[in-house]
């Protein structure tokens, strides 16, 4: 069974038809969906793979309990080094799940520095991740951190400064230049 890695922006608050027909085959391939507990993009997916009543999801949250647990699942609590706030606060739990994936999908509006620097998690080791890109109305997949650099080129160059922000200085030593 493979991990799937699903997670995405929380300004999206409708899926995307291709990425509920995505989550629809991997709930028929039996894989395993390892997922955060964010508003938007993760709760969505929730929604939707706890409508088809499935079982193979692990739940990640920095927080004491889950914000969202939708299907009742195994939750994983990743807790965040002390006096970690803001976009810090998650991103253990999302290097975990990074870690623990063999593929990624992501439902990214173009603009979450978040769900960018998580599709980088998985391109630094080479972990497939199927990008629903909403801003520009396309599906993508990197493999590597040179498709990073490419889904991140059409985007503000704003988005690439906070997504550095957001990474630490390992992730960052990968990427060219």
């Amino acid at each position: 069974m493979s991990m799937i890695f699903i997670g995405g922006s929380r300004e999206i608050f409708e899926l995307p038809e291709p990425a509920i027909a995505r989550i629809g085959a991997i709930v028929a391939a039996e894989h395993g969906v390892l997922i955060g507990d964010a508003p938007g993009a993760d709760a969505e997916a929730q929604g939707l793979l706890a409508g088809y009543k499935y079982e193979h999801v692990g739940v990640f949250h920095a927080g004491k309990e889950p914000h969202n647990n939708l299907g009742d699942w195994a939750a994983y609590h990743v807790p965040s080094p002390g006096g970690t706030h803001g976009s810090w606060y998650d991103a253990a739990k999302d290097r975990e799940m990074a870690r623990r994936a063999d593929f990624g999908m992501m439902v990214w509006d173009g603009a979450s520095p978040g769900t960018a620097v998580n599709v980088l998690r998985l391109a630094i080791a080479n972990k497939p991740c199927v990008i629903y890109d909403l801003a520009r109305g396309r599906m993508a997949t990197t493999y590597n951190v040179e498709d990073w650099c490419a889904m991140l080129r059409h985007a503000d160059p704003d988005i690439r400064r906070q997504a550095e922000a957001r990474m630490t200085p390992d992730e960052r030593l990968t990427l060219p230049g």
